[in-house]
């Protein structure tokens, strides 16, 4: 049997690394003492000039600047971003799973972060694809303006280019082009998405609207948090997501669990039938 291709998409931010990318390195070289600070300033001026917080947090990042914010530079700021339990050793696991299950697993992220910055985390070679807010750059090197801001609505475009196959950002042809459910890439069907909450909502909608399947994560530290069991009651109460499970990839921890489970019923359906060989 050829083996069918299926893919995990996930947020970045609070998904696979702890708290938003910016608040680990970034902020504290453009003098922040407190992130919560930086974070108001940019909703007060998403208020007052009735804009979209991608763009104006992005703006920030280069306005506030001490010096030329370069490619290299927010890469740097990349690699030194923590990731929860088990993510570095999740890929390569959860590959074999599916594997032994005749899928062809592919990773992809959407992420209103910074894509410069998922080019230098630890990870990135994991991914097929990265797409994120990202920054177009002057004939220094130094970024000057957004290139592509990734907020929680245009997500789900980033979902129908995996569907079809477009691994870049700026094709609005071929994502336009009608291509027929059964010749597509990766059907919604074989599509997990994991996410982290209100920014992630569209996409999780509109993942099991088309058949797949929706996993919202939460960090484990922070549970005890009344907002964080607030945000967790609500996607449950709204059913925007299949499963809740804490953000610990680890071996034999609930996501793990339930990723697998997802896959084993994605290749049964896509018509893998194990025979006697009990599933492990």
């Amino acid at each position: 049997m050829t083996s069918k291709r299926a893919a995990i998409v996930y947020d970045f931010d609070g998904t696979l690394s702890p708290g938003a990318m910016q608040e680990h390195s970034y902020l504290a070289e453009l003098g922040y003492e407190s992130s919560a600070e930086f974070w108001a300033e940019v909703k007060a001026l998403t208020k007052t000039q009735d804009a979209d917080e991608i763009l104006v947090y992005m703006q920030m990042m280069i306005r506030k600047a001490k010096k030329p914010v370069t490619r290299d530079a927010l890469k740097r700021h990349g690699a030194k971003l923590p990731l929860f339990e088990g993510v570095k050793e999740w890929f390569d696991r959860i590959n074999q799973y599916a594997s032994e299950r005749e899928l062809v697993l592919e990773h992809y992220v959407v992420s209103s972060g910074i894509r410069e910055m998922i080019e230098g985390c630890s990870i990135r070679a994991c991914f097929k694809g990265v797409f994120a807010s990202g920054f177009a750059y002057d004939e220094s090197g130094a970024a000057e303006w957004p290139a592509l801001a990734v907020n929680y609505t245009n997500k789900t475009q980033f979902l129908f280019r995996i569907n079809k196959g477009i691994n870049n950002s700026w094709d609005n042809a071929a994502i336009n082009q009608w291509i027929p459910l059964e010749e597509r890439t990766v059907p919604f069907e074989r599509m997990i998405f994991i996410g982290d909450g209100d920014t992630d909502i569209p996409s999780m909608k509109m993942v099991r609207y088309q058949g797949g399947w929706a996993i919202a994560v939460f960090d484990p530290k922070k549970w005890v948090e009344v907002a964080t069991q607030d945000k967790i009651g609500r996607l449950i109460a709204e059913d925007r997501a299949n499963y809740v499970t804490p953000a610990d990839y680890s071996a034999g921890g609930q996501l793990d669990v339930t990723v697998k489970g997802i896959l084993g019923r994605i290749a049964r359906e896509a018509g893998y039938r194990p025979g006697d060989k009990a599933e492990q």
